[in-house]
C-alpha cells in the first residue's frame, strides 16, 4: 500500500518510495483462530482472533471457505443492498458466533437455511443459530442487509472501507474496512475465495477481484459477475464503482489483465499501465511465477483518499500512479497478497518487501543502486522519523503504515542481501513466496528460512535492523 503522505505504497513519503526476535515464540494462525479459552468452553466464538493491534478484528470458532456477495449500489442515493452467503466450517462447538459488520442494517440472518437470532454489538454481528454447530461441521450463513456504507477511520487518521466518490465508490479495506460493506471474518488469517455479483446504474462499472465472468445490462442497470478463485484476505477485496474506460488483454503467460481507468486519469495513467506486463514479468523472474490468474489496475479519481492499495489481482489507485507505485503494488501480489501476514505487527513483511522491490527495479533499470538508496536513508539523523520505531515492532495500529515499516523494512532486506550475497538473497525471496503461497508467514519464519537457506547465523543482523530502537550502528 502507499501512504497517505505518499499515496500509500502504503504510507511512506514519496521521497522514500525510492524484545529480541529469536527469543520470541512465533504466533501461529492456529493460535490466533483458537479464540479465548472461556468462550471455547461455553461454545461461543470469540469476538476477535487476538491481534495485538486490532483485538476485535476477525472472530473465533470458525473459518470461512467462501464468500458469495450479491450487491446492488445506487450511485445517486449511495444506498447499498446486499446479500452475503458465507460457507464456513466450525473449529469448535458453536452455540453463538460473531461476524464483523460496521454500520448497515441487517434484515435477516439464516444458518443452513434456518432463521437465526442476531443482535448488534458495536462492529460485531452476533449470531445464534437454531442448533449448536459441532466442531468440524460445514455450515452456511446468509445475511441480508442494506444502508449507506461509510468508511472507518484508522488509528493513523486515514479512511478505509467503502469511500464514496463523485461517481461511485473507492473500496479499499486495509486494515479494517471490509466490514463496512459486507459481514466478514475480518482478519488476514482467515483467507477465502470470493464470488461477486454487483449491480450498478448503466454507464457505471463495478470492478472486483479475479476474473470477470460476465456482465449484462437491463432496465437501466448493469450487473457484473467476478470470481476470485485463489484464497484472499478480506482487506484485499474490492468492488470499486465508477465511470471507467476498460482495457482487457492476456499476457504471454496467460494472465488475464483488466484495467479500469477513470477518464480524468487516463492520459496520465496510460504510459505507466503500458509497463504492467513488463513489470509483472520482471517480478516473476525474481520472485517466482505470478501467483494469480488475473491482473490489472483500477485507477480512480479520488483526490481525497491519498493512497493506493494492493487489492488482490487488481491494485487500486486513487489517481494515475507513477512507475514506482506500480512496481510496489505489483510486488505486493507476492508479498502481502499471496503470502499474507499473520498479525498486523508483521506488516514489514508486506511493505518492506514491496519497497525493496522498487529499489531492485531502479537498480536494474538504470536508476540508483539499492546501496545508494540505503546510504541516502542511513544518512538521515538519529532524530528522523525513519528511526522512530523498529520495523518489526511498530507499537500500535497507528504506526503500521509509518516510514520505518517501509523504508527501514527495505533496509533490513538490503543488509540481509549484503550478508548472504545476491544469489542467496534472491533464493530466499523466491523460497519465501513459494513456500507460503496462498498462505501466511511470520517474521520468525522468515528469519528461520533466511538462516536455513544461507547456512549463516543471522541473529545479530535481524536483532539490530528489525528490533533495535533508534538508529542502528552499521557493522
Amino acid at each position: 500500500m502507499t501512504s497517505p503522505s505518499s499515496r500509500r505504497a502504503r504510507r511512506i513519503p514519496a521521497v522514500l518510495r525510492r524484545k529480541a526476535l529469536l527469543a520470541a515464540v512465533p504466533v501461529t494462525v492456529t493460535a490466533l483462530l483458537a479464540g479465548a479459552g472461556p468462550a471455547v468452553a461455553h461454545g461461543t466464538g470469540s469476538a476477535g482472533v487476538g491481534d495485538p493491534y486490532f483485538p476485535l478484528a476477525g472472530n473465533g470458532g470458525y473459518e470461512v471457505d467462501h464468500y458469495d456477495l450479491t450487491l446492488r449500489y445506487d450511485t445517486g442515493s449511495r444506498r447499498l443492498e446486499g446479500r452475503a452467503v458465507l460457507t464456513a466450517r466450525a473449529t469448535q462447538r458453536l452455540t453463538r458466533f460473531d461476524l464483523d459488520l460496521k454500520g448497515l442494517k441487517v434484515a435477516s440472518v439464516t444458518v443452513d437455511h434456518a432463521k437465526a437470532d442476531f443482535r448488534r454489538s458495536g462492529q460485531e454481528l452476533v449470531v445464534t443459530p437454531r442448533r449448536a454447530l459441532r466442531p468440524g461441521r460445514a455450515f452456511r450463513v446468509t445475511v441480508d442487509y442494506h444502508g449507506t456504507p461509510k468508511p472507518v477511520t484508522d488509528p493513523d487518521g486515514s479512511a478505509d472501507g467503502w469511500i464514496p466518490t463523485d461517481d461511485g465508490a473507492f473500496v479499499a479495506g486495509e486494515p479494517q474496512g471490509a466490514m463496512t460493506w459486507f459481514p466478514v471474518n475480518n482478519h488476514p488469517t482467515d483467507k477465502a475465495t470470493y464470488d461477486f455479483t454487483v449491480t450498478v446504474p448503466k454507464g457505471r462499472t463495478a470492478v472486483a477481484n479475479g476474473v470477470l465472468l460476465g456482465q449484462r445490462t437491463a432496465h437501466g442497470r448493469t450487473t457484473f459477475r467476478w470470481r476470485a478463485a485463489e484464497p484472499m484476505a478480506a482487506y484485499l477485496a474490492t468492488v470499486t464503482v465508477g465511470t471507467f474506460k476498460v482495457e482487457r488483454y492476456t499476457t504471454r503467460d496467460g494472465v488475464e489483465v483488466y484495467n479500469a481507468v477513470d477518464p480524468r486519469e487516463a492520459r496520465a495513467a496510460a504510459p505507466v499501465l503500458r509497463k504492467l506486463p513488463e513489470v509483472l514479468a520482471w517480478e516473476s523472474g525474481l520472485f517466482g511465477p505470478y501467483p494469480f490468474r488475473a491482473a490489472g489496475a483500477i485507477v480512480d479519481h479520488a483526490p481525497d483518499v491519498g493512497y493506493a492499495l494492493e487489492t488482490q489481482t487488481r491494485p487500486l489507485y486513487d489517481s494515475a500512479p507513477d512507475l514506482a507505485t506500480l512496481v510496489h503494488e505489483s510486488a505486493h501480489q507476492w508479498f502481502g497478497d499471496s503470502v499474507s501476514l499473520t498479525t498486523w505487527k508483521d506488516i514489514w513483511l508486506n511493505e518492506g518487501f514491496a519497497t525493496y522491490a522498487e529499489w531492485l527495479y531502479d537498480e536494474q533499470h538504470g536508476g540508483d543502486t539499492a546501496q545508494k538508496s540505503f546510504d541516502t536513508l542511513y544518512a538521515r539523523p538519529a532524530s528522523d522519523e525513519l528511526w522512530a520505531f523498529p520495523p518489526a515492532d511498530p507499537g500500535s495500529g497507528a504506526n503500521i503504515f509509518g516510514t520505518p515499516v517501509y523504508a527501514r523494512g527495505a533496509m533490513v532486506l538490503h543488509e540481509l542481501r549484503r550478508a548472504v550475497g545476491d544469489k542467496t538473497f534472491l533464493r530466499i525471496l523466491r523460497a519465501w513466496a513459494t513456500k507460503h503461497r496462498d498462505g501466511h508467514g511470520t517474521t520468525a519464519q522468515f528469519v528461520k528460512l533466511a538462516e536455513a537457506t544461507s547456512g549463516k547465523r543471522l541473529d545479530a543482523l535481524f536483532r539490530t535492523w528489525l528490533f533495535t530502537e533508534g538508529k542502528p550502528r552499521r557493522a
